[in-house]
């Protein structure tokens, strides 16, 4: 699919951009430790669609926007989430309403966005990271052992971090996809974005900027939202996942994938297609 960068604010994002200019705008934010190349299958699916599909590297994971990893500041909520109403401005317009995709970190932007922006969000569409209040509910009450499911946020505050994952040709950065069932392919186009120099600090910055994820707010969601998450995710418990449900007052449906990872468009590409489209396209009438 075309590669390309867009200006955004004090740089420029690499994105796959493919569909009609005319298409109804589709952005999609990955997660860590992942970059554009996440939404391999959906970018092409919903340009066949008739939509107009960008999915960037975000801030960090891009060279052409990568503020120094200890300057914290620059990698907050607020910078991410505006990051995504200057990266829709640049390809729908100036102010243009879009259809909004992500996943893990991706999937907090994307939830933080619709409760802030709703007018500019058409529909909502999250994998495997439940709405902030739920999480933060499950995280603080430990159900479904949450708090060690995320125990891998306090050790990206580490400083260590980075080395550790990069070294031996990130032996153990691939691991960590590996052992989660993601092909080869996918994890040496991963790596690829995290092994630039530079780049991996960004992403962790994202974790040391927010502190912990159970400290992210978002109001329920009014907009039309799909939510997915697969049953065999080793981060996101049952009640984090359920309990998102009381967290969206606008039209709302909840997609639990047998036997699905954390990595959801690795191990099930074509149940993440499908429910995407479903959400982003009219009912037929």
């Amino acid at each position: 699919m075309p590669t390309t960068t867009v200006p955004v604010g004090s740089g420029a994002l690499t994105v796959d951009l493919d569909g009609s200019p005319a298409g109804e705008l589709v952005v999609l934010l990955h997660g860590f430790p992942q970059s554009r190349h996440t939404w391999r299958a959906q970018v092409p699916a919903l340009a066949a669609a008739g939509f107009r599909a960008v999915a960037p590297d975000q801030r960090g994971y891009s060279p052409g926007l990568r503020p120094d990893p200890a300057d914290l500041p620059a990698y907050t909520l607020d910078r991410l989430v505006g990051d995504v109403l200057a990266l829709a401005d640049a390809v729908g317009g100036p102010g243009a309403r879009f259809h909004l995709v992500g996943h893990d970190w991706g999937g907090a932007i994307a939830w933080a966005t619709a409760d802030r922006n709703a007018s500019r969000v058409r529909t909502l569409t999250v994998l495997s990271r439940p709405h902030p209040a739920a999480f933060a509910q499950a995280y603080t009450a430990d159900a479904d052992g949450q708090r060690h499911r995320s125990r891998h946020h306090r050790a990206f505050h580490d400083p260590a971090t980075a080395g550790l994952l990069l070294a031996d040709d990130a032996r153990r950065l691939r691991r960590s996809f590996h052992d989660q069932g993601v092909p080869e392919a996918h994890v040496a186009q991963y790596v690829s974005v995290l092994q630039d120099p530079g780049a991996l600090e960004a992403a962790l910055a994202w974790y040391r900027a927010a502190g912990t994820l159970s400290r992210i707010e978002a109001a329920p969601i009014v907009v039309p939202t799909t939510y997915l998450w697969g049953d065999a995710d080793s981060s996101v418990g049952a009640a984090a996942a359920h309990g998102t449900a009381e967290q969206v007052v606008g039209p709302y449906r909840f997609v639990a994938v047998p036997g699905g990872g954390h990595f959801l468009t690795d191990d099930h590409p074509e149940v993440v297609t499908r429910a995407l489209l479903e959400r982003v396209s009219p009912p037929a009438t």
